[in-house]
């Protein structure tokens, strides 16, 4: 990991921060199926919800947060209680410094030691910088959902990717 920056579990004083680097996706991009910038406080509930259930990790340079990775449900029936949906977003100015694959490492350890044992993510297409951090970070690509999203006036596909964190899940 690059030394100039420690990753550390997420707090609801990091939302404004955590916000500040997504905001730039949901209002130009379709990397995030969002259409509507969430609040600081939407944000803060959102950490505070994945850190009971799952986490949330930030990486922190300076002082400041530099991205995050988070973990969520994948879906809600109870079969699927082992399986978790995954997500990071880094500032422009930490992109391709390792920040991604820092952040996606810890975060897979956290998960698996909580006994999940599937990482799943999504990728909106074209974005090849995010695939190939998904499949630098042990992710496999397993299929494509055409035109599953609509946002800025087009059709989006989005790329799902499978990634084992452990064999099985704890006993008990």
């Amino acid at each position: 990991m690059d030394a100039t920056w420690r990753i550390r579990p997420a707090t609801a004083g990091d939302a404004a921060a955590c916000l500040a680097i997504y905001a730039p996706f949901v209002e130009r991009t379709t990397v995030s199926f969002e259409e509507a910038v969430p609040t600081a406080d939407d944000f803060a509930a959102r950490i505070a919800k994945a850190a009971a259930g799952w986490a949330w990790l930030v990486a922190e340079a300076g002082g400041a947060v530099a991205g995050y990775a988070y973990g969520s449900t994948h879906r809600e029936r109870a079969a699927y209680r082992r399986s978790v949906e995954v997500s990071a977003y880094v500032h422009p100015r930490w992109h391709r410094r390792g920040v991604a694959g820092a952040l996606y490492r810890e975060l897979f350890a956290v998960l698996a030691s909580r006994g999940f044992c599937n990482a799943y993510a999504g990728v909106a297409l074209p974005n090849p910088a995010s695939a190939a951090l998904h499949e630098a970070a042990g992710f496999a690509p397993i299929g494509v959902f055409p035109r599953v999203g609509r946002k800025l006036g087009r059709w989006v596909d989005v790329a799902w990717y499978h990634r084992r964190l452990r064999e099985e899940p704890p006993e008990g």
